[in-house]
């Protein structure tokens, strides 16, 4: 399960970002995962419950905002959602596209110091 090393990786991002910021402890970590990133939102969330154990991070939450993953058209200027599994085919042409606009995210957003 890839999603642990994930996890780990962010808890220790979000340890330096609130010892940057001279807070002790952080109450919450919202992710943005992208559909086509390969990280199952369930799994990265039970990841968290285990990686943030005996952390600055010991009672945070993780807060994942799913992202669509959308292609765009350039010859008919159409953005359209690609779907599970991806289907890069413009529905208004039926043209290949080659430029994922989105759905490849994996990335802390934010991090909420604890009070």
């Amino acid at each position: 399960m890839h999603e642990l090393s994930i996890a780990t990786a962010i808890v220790e991002q979000a340890e330096e970002i609130a010892r940057a910021d001279g807070a002790g402890g952080v109450s919450s970590v919202t992710v943005r995962v992208g559909e086509l990133s390969g990280v199952v939102p369930d799994a990265l969330d039970f990841a968290f419950e285990v990686a943030r154990k005996s952390t600055a991070l010991a009672a945070a939450r993780l807060v994942v905002e799913q992202v669509a993953a959308h292609a765009y058209c350039a010859p008919c200027a159409e953005e359209f959602a690609v779907g599970m599994p991806p289907f890069f085919w413009c529905p208004r042409c039926d043209r290949p596209s080659q430029d994922l606009r989105s759905g490849r995210e994996l990335e802390i957003t934010g991090v909420e110091p604890a009070r």
